[in-house]
This record gives structure tokens, C-alpha cells and sequence, in this order.
């Protein structure tokens, strides 16, 4: 689910960031915005979205919202394996 699909004020855990440029997922990144992290969605306008991220409010656009996929929390984090254990 995307975080423009959230409900408001109710605590979500970011799945993964689905960027299409490079530049959008660094500067999610410096917001604090990594898988596992909690997100609340605090207010929803248009073309523009207020997130709390580590206790710090941070209003984004559609796009940079539409890059934030999220679970509930409390859901199990997906497992993706990548090359060979050692």
C-alpha cells in the first residue's frame, strides 16, 4: 500500500521506498524514511501529504508519496534473499 492510501493518524511501517530517480530516494532517506520505520500520515491535501517520520513532521509531495510503500503495523516484514549465504 502507498502511503497516499493510508488512514489518517494511524501508525504505519515503511515497506520499501519505490523511487524512480535516485535523487528522490536520497533526499527520502535524510528524512529518516527507511524500510522498518514507523510513519503516521497526519494530514492529507491536495497534491501534497504531511507525514511523521521519527517524531518530525515533513509535508511531501504526491510523488515522494507515491514512493513510500507501507504495511500496518504489526505485520510481518516481507524476506527477500539476495545472493548466496555464507
Amino acid at each position: 500500500m502507498k502511503i497516499t492510501d493510508c488512514k489518517l493518524h494511524t501508525e504505519y511501517q515503511i515497506a520499501s521506498i519505490l523511487a524512480t530517480e535516485e535523487d528522490m530516494k536520497e533526499f527520502l532517506f535524510t528524512l529518516g524514511c527507511y524500510p522498518g520505520e514507523r510513519i503516521v500520515l497526519i494530514s492529507r491535501l491536495p497534491s501534497m501529504y504531511v507525514v511523521d517520520i521519527k517524531n518530525s513532521r515533513y509535508s511531501i509531495d504526491d510523488g515522494l508519496a507515491k514512493a513510500i510503500s507501507v504495511r500496518e503495523s504489526g505485520q510481518p516484514a516481507s524476506v527477500r534473499v539476495v545472493g548466496n549465504a555464507v
